[in-house]
């Protein structure tokens, strides 16, 4: 047995070292903080606000970072209320939340990790997977796949006028979210989420916003051709 003072310095360093569920899993690497010239709109408007910030005022934006990133996305945002004019989802129901998108290979192939804010607070991981499709007009609101955690945590309330962190990554299939720096969401997107490949992005429906977002810097700040039109919202 190992003597008392031995045994507390064991018990500190294993849960220091076992307490890392806070901590990034991916490699540290230099924050980048996004304009809005860097992402691609595919439905709905991005106002620029003072620095980096910008606004959404409409009850459905949909966009995508035009660059290649690690799977990373930080964002800081203050929710203001409802854009008004409110919008159903492709199912009928009428939600506001916020979200961030990873691996976005298309409008019908990708993963969400989506903060539903009204009617009911809550963090949803989803997979949508319609492989062979490519634009809305072919997939819709077909191919979402609810995941399971293996490990998840309440989200905070979000009231109009207060400002939130939200922040995802993957590494491979796990995908680990945080709300507030609080681990809410880890497990497996499966295959069926690995299988995608494309950038990060951002998405919101019926929820007034302004919003900060921050990479991880990528290895070349070359961009891409922006996909925006019919077809390319999610």
């Amino acid at each position: 047995m190992l003597p008392k003072r031995n045994l507390l310095a064991w018990l500190v360093i294993a849960a220091i070292s076992t307490g890392g569920d806070a901590q990034s899993s991916l490699p540290q690497g230099k924050l980048i903080t996004i304009s809005r010239a860097d992402l691609c709109v595919t439905e709905g408007t991005l106002g620029q606000l003072d620095g980096k910030r910008f606004s959404v005022g409409v009850p459905k934006m949909r966009a995508y970072l035009d660059m290649p990133t690690p799977q990373f996305l930080e964002t800081r945002f203050t929710y203001l209320g409802s854009t008004g004019h409110e919008a159903p989802l492709g199912s009928g129901e009428m939600r506001r939340q916020f979200g961030l998108k990873l691996r976005a290979a298309n409008a019908c192939n990708l993963v969400y990790v989506m903060w539903r804010i009204e009617p009911e607070s809550k963090l949803v991981v989803s997979v949508k997977s319609n492989p062979g499709q490519d634009s809305s007009t072919e997939c819709g609101n077909r191919g979402y796949t609810n995941i399971k955690a293996r490990q998840s945590a309440a989200v905070p309330v979000v009231r109009p006028g207060e400002t939130h962190n939200l922040r995802a990554e993957m590494n491979g299939q796990e995908l680990r979210a945080f709300a507030d720096g609080a681990l809410v969401w880890e497990g497996s997107v499966g295959a069926a989420g690995m299988a995608l490949d494309g950038p990060v992005g951002i998405r919101s429906d019926n929820a007034r916003l302004e919003i900060a977002l921050s990479v991880l810097r990528p290895a070349t700040m070359r961009a891409a051709p922006c996909r925006s039109g019919p077809g390319e919202s999610e």
